[in-house]
C-alpha cells in the first residue's frame, strides 16, 4: 500500500481496471481524466465503500466508484444537498425559524423547522424563488471539521434547540463535520454534491406537521417536502407520475370502491375490511395457502399474546421495545401483544425432538401482529398498527442453508410474478450498529446470503448496516405500474434465536446439532400488499382478484327473468356476479359498472334472451375498444362461462 508521500497512487475502478494518478487527486480529477461527460455528471465518490465529496483528496491506493444521479446513492446525496439548499432559503425568507433535520427520502427530501405558523402554499412559492437565487450562485458545498464543544457553543449562541439536542443525545463524536454553502452552515456528516448550480429543477411539493423525533410528546415542527433533479425533464416526468399516483391513491380508491374503511372510534391504524375488499383479500390468501402447500410448507397458527418473558428471551423487548404496545397485566402476570410470529414458531419447534431427516422444516402462517406506529407515520394500508404478516420460518441444517436460500428466493419471485410484478430490485443488508451475535457469525451469515444471491443469478446492491438486529437479510423490492419501488419480500438469516432458545436436532452421527433459522416474509403485510396491488392496478384488479367479476345488465324489464338466470348460471360456476335490474337506461348502467371497475359487463336484450346469449363488454385496462377492452360481441352463455372460468383459473392478468 502506497502512502501520501508517493508520487502516484493506484485507483481500482468498478470494472477492475487500475489507474495511476497523482497522490492528492480528488474524485473530480479522476472523473475528468476518465471523460469530460462523467466529470460533468459526477456527484459523489465511493472510496473503499465510503461515500465522500468529489473535492476530497485521495492519498492512498483505493477502490473507487464515481456516482451520478443514475445511482441510488447519488440520488440520495443530491436530494440531501437540496434539503440544505432549501433550509437556507427558508432561513432567508423566515429568519426566525429553528432548524431540525433534513434527510433524503425515497424520492426527494424534507426538512423540519420550528415555525410560529404552518407554511402556506404561498410561503412555499416564496421559498422556491429564494432557492432559485441560491442555485444561480453555484455556491460550493464545503466541508470543515469542528470539535464537539465548538459545535455546542455555536448552537447555544444561535439558540438552535434541536441541533443541540442532536449533539447532546445522538451525535457523540469528539470531532464532527459541518457543511457550508453560500451563507448557510449546517451540522452534517455529508457528503454533498459539488455546488448548488447542479440543481437544475426542483419543486416543493407539500408541508405538514411532524413531531420532533417522531414522538407526539415532543414539539410539533413544520416539515417541508420537495424533489429536485439535475435535468428539467426529470421534474416534468415526476409531476406526471405524481398526478397518476394521485389517481391511484389506495385510500381514495378504497373508499370509492367500498373495499375497506378506518374509524377513529375503532382506533388509528386499524383496518375494517368491507365485503368487497374482503373478497379480494380472501382470494389473495387462498392463493397464498395453495402455493405454500404445493411447495412443502406446513401451515401453523399462533396466539395474539404471550407472556412478556417470551419476548425478553427472544430479544424483542430489548431491541424492539419502541415498536411494541404497552404490557398488559392479567392474573398478576405480564402479557405482550405479539409484534412478531417467530418466537411462537420456535416454541412449536421445541415441542418435540427433531432429526436431520426432517429438515428443512418450512412453517408458514398468516399471523396478525400488532406494532405501535407513531401517529405521524400512519398512512392508509401502507402503515398500520394491526396487520397480518405472511410469515414463514425455515429450520435447516448448515449444509442445506445455501440451497434453501436459493429455493426461497425463487419461490418469492414466483409468487410476486403471479400477482403481476415483473420488475425487481434486490438488496443485501448487513450488520447494523445495534445488533446481537459475534462478528464471526455475522460474517458467515452474510457470506451465505451473498452466495445464495450469486447462485440465483440476481443482480443486487448492498445496504451496509441495514440488517435486522438478529441477522443480515435480503430484501426483494418490486416496481409498480408507474415505476415506484415497494419493499415486500424479506429473507432474514438468524443465528441468534436458535442459540437463545437452545434449538437442536439429531444429526446423522447421533450428535445434537444446532439448526439454522431463516425468517421469510413474502408479501410482507397483507394490508400493505393489498394497498400496493390496488395502486398498481389502479383498482382494475385482474379477473381472479376482482371483487365483482361480472355484472349482468338487462336493457329492458322484459328480459329481467332471463338476466336473472344468467346470474345463477355464472354463480353456479363460481363466478362472482350480480344483476342490475333497475329501470335505468343501459348507458347509465354501463357507466356505473365501469366506475365500480367491474371487468365484464354482460348486456342482455331481446335478441340475446332469445338466443341464450349475452353481449360482452370488457372494461380492459385502458377502457378502450379492441381485444382487451370495449365491446367484444355476443357469445353464448355456456361459452362465456367457459371463458371466464379459464381466465380465473389461469390467474390471467389484465395488464
Amino acid at each position: 500500500m502506497q502512502t501520501s508521500s508517493a508520487k502516484t497512487i493506484e485507483i481500482t475502478l468498478p470494472d477492475g481496471s487500475v489507474r495511476a494518478v497523482a497522490a492528492g487527486s480528488t474524485g473530480f480529477d479522476i472523473a475528468k481524466s476518465i471523460s469530460p461527460r462523467l466529470a460533468k455528471e459526477a456527484l459523489v465518490v465511493r472510496v473503499d465503500g465510503e461515500l465522500r465529496d468529489l473535492s476530497r483528496p485521495i492519498d492512498s491506493d483505493v477502490a473507487l466508484e464515481i456516482l451520478t444521479f443514475k445511482d441510488d446513492a447519488g440520488k440520495e446525496v443530491f436530494w440531501h444537498s437540496t434539503s440544505h439548499l432549501m433550509a437556507q432559503a427558508v432561513r432567508e425568507v423566515f429568519p426566525d425559524v429553528k432548524l431540525a433535520i433534513g434527510p433524503p427520502i425515497a424520492e426527494g427530501f424534507y426538512y423540519d423547522f420550528e415555525s410560529e405558523k404552518p407554511f402556506s402554499p404561498e410561503d412555499l412559492e416564496l421559498i422556491e424563488k429564494a432557492m432559485g437565487k441560491i442555485v444561480a450562485e453555484k455556491a460550493q458545498y464545503t466541508r470543515e471539521e469542528m470539535t464537539r464543544q465548538e459545535v455546542i457553543d455555536w448552537y447555544e449562541s444561535a439558540g438552535e434547540t434541536y441541533k443541540l439536542d442532536l449533539m447532546e443525545n445522538t451525535i457523540l463524536d469528539d470531532v464532527v463535520s459541518v457543511y457550508t454553502q453560500s451563507s448557510f452552515k449546517d451540522l452534517c456528516r455529508g457528503p454533498h454534491i459539488p455546488n448548488t448550480g447542479l440543481v437544475k429543477a426542483y419543486k416543493l411539493t407539500s408541508s405538514s406537521g411532524a413531531y420532533w423525533r417522531g414522538d407526539e410528546k415532543n414539539t410539533m415542527l413544520q416539515r417541508i417536502y420537495g424533489v429536485s433533479y439535475p435535468k428539467k425533464n426529470m421534474l416534468e416526468e415526476f409531476v406526471t407520475r405524481m398526478e397518476e399516483a394521485k389517481k391511484r391513491d389506495h385510500r381514495t380508491l378504497g373508499k370509492r370502491l367500498e373495499l375497506f374503511t378506518m374509524s377513529e372510534d375503532v382506533g388509528p391504524g386499524l383496518v375494517l375490511w368491507l365485503p368487497r375488499g374482503a373478497v379480494v383479500r380472501n382470494e389473495m390468501e387462498n392463493f397464498w395457502r395453495e402455493e405454500h402447500l404445493k411447495n412443502d410448507y406446513d401451515l401453523v397458527f399462533s396466539p395474539h399474546v404471550a407472556h412478556l418473558e417470551l419476548w425478553d428471551k427472544s430479544g424483542h423487548t430489548d431491541f424492539y421495545r419502541e415498536g411494541m404496545f404497552p404490557v398488559m397485566d392479567m392474573d398478576n402476570q405480564n402479557y405482550q401483544l405479539k409484534p412478531m410470529n417467530c418466537p411462537f414458531h420456535i416454541m412449536m419447534y421445541k415441542a418435540k425432538r427433531h432429526s436431520y431427516r426432517e429438515l428443512p422444516l418450512r412453517w408458514a402462517e398468516l399471523g396478525t401482529v400488532y406494532r405501535y406506529e407513531r401517529p405521524g407515520v400512519l398512512h392508509g394500508l401502507m402503515r398500520v398498527r394491526g396487520f397480518t404478516q405472511d410469515d414463514a420460518h425455515h429450520f435447516v441444517t448448515p449444509e442445506s442453508m445455501e440451497g434453501e436460500l436459493v429455493w426461497i428466493i425463487d419461490f418469492c419471485l414466483h409468487i410476486l410474478r403471479s400477482f403481476g410484478f415483473v420488475d425487481f430490485e434486490v438488496c443485501l443488508s448487513t450488520k447494523p450498529e445495534k445488533a446481537i451475535g459475534d462478528d464471526s457469525d455475522w460474517e458467515a451469515a452474510e457470506n451465505g446470503l451473498r452466495k445464495a444471491l450469486d447462485l440465483s443469478g440476481l443482480p443486487y446492491s448492498v445496504d451496509e448496516g441495514g440488517g435486522a438486529f438478529y441477522g443480515p437479510k435480503i430484501d426483494l423490492n418490486i416496481k409498480d405500474a408507474i415505476g415506484r419501488k415497494w419493499q415486500c419480500s424479506t429473507i432474514q438469516f438468524d443465528f441468534s434465536l436458535p442459540e437463545r432458545f437452545n434449538l437442536t436436532y439429531v444429526d446423522s452421527d447421533g450428535e445434537q446439532k444446532r439448526p439454522m433459522m431463516i425468517h421469510r416474509a413474502l408479501l410482507g403485510s397483507i394490508e400493505r400488499f393489498f394497498g400496493v396491488l390496488l395502486e398498481h392496478f389502479g383498482g382494475d384488479f385482474p379477473l381472479w382478484l376482482a371483487p365483482e367479476q361480472a355484472k349482468v345488465l338487462p336493457i329492458t324489464d322484459k328480459v329481467n327473468d332471463f338476466a336473472a338466470t344468467v346470474v345463477k348460471r355464472l354463480k353456479a360456476a363460481g363466478i362472482r356476479c350480480s344483476l342490475d335490474d333497475r329501470s335505468e337506461k343501459i348507458g347509465h348502467k354501463i357507466r356505473e359498472a365501469e366506475l365500480a371497475k367491474v371487468p365484464y359487463m354482460l348486456i342482455v336484450g331481446g335478441r340475446e334472451a332469445e338466443n341464450d346469449e349475452v353481449s360482452v363488454r370488457h372494461r380492459g385496462p385502458d377502457r378502450g375498444s379492441g381485444p382487451e377492452g370495449g365491446d367484444l360481441g355476443a357469445v353464448s352463455v355456456d361459452e362465456l362461462v367457459k371463458k371466464l372460468v379459464s381466465e380465473i383459473e389461469s390467474k390471467g392478468l389484465n395488464d
